[in-house]
């Protein structure tokens, strides 16, 4: 009886009472204590599908909603926002859950080796490029090979930027992608049985049909040793461009340890308020080849052409620094980056990071930044040696760094329409049009110019200058499309219209 609770013991002793066998009796409590396990269990699976559509519903969410942190401010003129623990683990702009796609399923024309040149951003947008080729031309792509013989000489690999299984993985329903080629092939390459060449810039799908596909039947193995601009912005299949772009917001996801000391740079501005990202062209290699020299001493000047001069595969060595300054070609120096900056009306209390390598002219250059803009934050002084040590002397991961600051800052202002500039203004853009100055360069040194004349106010250069850009926020557009000249007219990966959707639309689900 003492291990009896009370309504237990009620049903033992009626059970008694009844005058049951000893049998019947123990027969009796079995079926009471079946009915009361069968209730416990069913009460246990019901918890559990609750549960199990709480998280479905909470992954659908992430699924349909923005990749960014909601509560965040649009701009910096609005109020500040508290950061929370859970928010700066959030921040990522890749869903936290992903369900593997089914494999699709082709006859295989071949393998595609391909080795990117340039920076890390112009590199990005190559991959993107080649992993559609592939698709199209129902090949094998091999991951990427990175450069690492151009001016930054970054001995990076792919898996030191990029999530390399991830990347495989979630493309899997639309191209196969290998580490390397199997071994057989692997030994024929090795013996130059595989053909290489630069495919011609701004080609539609059909060079790649009639020209590539054939040599990759005939030799099985093709290396494309040029990946830069190697396919047009426009007339291109729906499907391509869609691919295009799901590469790039979802298959290049950067690793964990750049995405995390991205989170924690992200949240330590947070912790201050609003940020804008000044994305501060003004480096060695800008200056050099293209040949902008504005507010650089003689000593500079002839450093910078001795540069450009050194590299034989920079085809034009003799410019015109002021006329090409005049024609809005050449990156806003810090100076003028101040005065531009203050002119649109930006807080001079705000923080500003500094989205960019080592500025040339170092302190002495950005002294009148600093003065106006007293805010300034720079990753190697906000993070701990300690957190940059994996870092140092590899310029593509630094860049990813920044990339990710970038994506998640209040305001985006590129002082020129790099490669970097472009596809963060194309991923903003694609996370809900978030703000991002586009500058109208031509037009704003020549009202500098004039105000340091003193042939124009304050107030009206100041005036001018928000009138000038207050449709150029990065606001929905289509691409401006020049068919004869691909080079003039807007570049895909800073507008990716086909994915995008306007403020009126509901959220994508991609």
């Amino acid at each position: 009886m003492c291990g009896l609770d009370i309504d237990e013991k009620k049903e033992w002793e009626m059970g008694l009472r009844l005058g049951g066998s000893k049998g019947e009796k123990s027969w009796k409590l079995m079926v009471v204590n079946r009915g009361r396990l069968m209730m416990w269990v069913l009460r246990g699976m019901t918890t559990v599908l609750l549960w199990t559509g709480v998280i479905s519903l909470m992954t659908t969410g992430e699924m349909w909603g923005p990749r960014l942190l909601k509560t965040w401010p649009s701009s910096c003129f609005t109020t500040t926002t508290t950061t929370t623990t859970t928010d700066v683990n959030n921040m990522s702009h890749f869903p936290p859950n992903f369900s593997l796609p089914p494999k699709r399923v082709y006859r295989n024309n071949g393998y595609l080796m391909v080795s990117c040149n340039g920076g890390l951003n112009q590199m990005r947008a190559a991959i993107c490029d080649m992993v559609a080729i592939a698709r199209y031309l129902n090949v094998t792509l091999i991951v990427p090979e990175l450069d690492k013989t151009s001016f930054w000489a970054d001995p990076s690999e792919f898996k030191d930027i990029f999530d390399v299984d991830h990347f495989i993985k979630s493309l899997r329903d639309e191209v196969r992608i290998l580490k390397e080629l199997p071994p057989r092939l692997k030994k024929r390459v090795e013996l130059g049985m595989y053909y290489s060449l630069p495919p011609i810039s701004w080609s539609d799908i059909s060079y790649y049909d009639q020209q590539i596909l054939p040599l990759l039947q005939k030799y099985k193995v093709v290396h494309l040793n040029r990946t830069d601009a190697r396919l047009s912005n426009n007339g291109l299949p729906l499907e391509i461009q869609k691919l295009r772009c799901r590469v790039n917001f979802s298959a290049l996801r950067f690793t964990s340890q750049i995405e995390e000391l991205g989170r924690k740079a992200i949240g330590m501005l947070r912790q201050n308020g609003p940020f804008l990202v000044l994305h501060l062209r003004y480096e060695m290699d800008m200056l050099a080849f293209s040949g902008c020299t504005h507010g650089c001493n003689n000593e500079e000047v002839e450093e910078l052409t001795r540069m450009r001069y050194a590299y034989p595969w920079w085809k034009e060595k003799v410019i015109d620094s002021d006329l090409k300054r005049k024609e809005g070609l050449c990156p806003l120096t810090p100076e003028e980056t101040a005065l531009m900056l203050l002119a649109l009306g930006i807080d001079p209390n705000v923080q500003i990071y500094i989205a960019a390598g080592e500025i040339y002219g170092g302190e002495r250059r950005l002294a009148s930044l600093a003065t106006t803009f007293p805010n300034l934050v720079r990753k190697e002084k906000q993070l701990e040696p300690i957190d940059l040590r994996f870092f140092q002397n590899h310029s593509s991961q630094m860049a990813a760094l920044d990339y990710l600051v970038s994506l998640e800052s209040d305001i985006f202002v590129p002082t020129y329409d790099g490669n970097m500039a472009k596809v963060v203004e194309g991923h903003r853009r694609y996370l809900g049009f978030k703000k991002t100055i586009l500058l109208d360069r031509k037009l704003l040194v020549d009202l500098m110019d004039q105000h340091r004349s003193g042939s124009l106010s304050w107030d009206g250069f100041s005036s001018l200058v928000k009138e000038a850009h207050a449709d150029r926020m990065g606001s929905p557009k289509k691409r401006l499309i020049i068919s004869d000249r691909p080079k003039e007219e807007d570049y895909f990966y800073a507008n990716p219209h086909e994915c995008l959707q306007t403020l009126e639309e509901p959220l994508r689900s991609t």
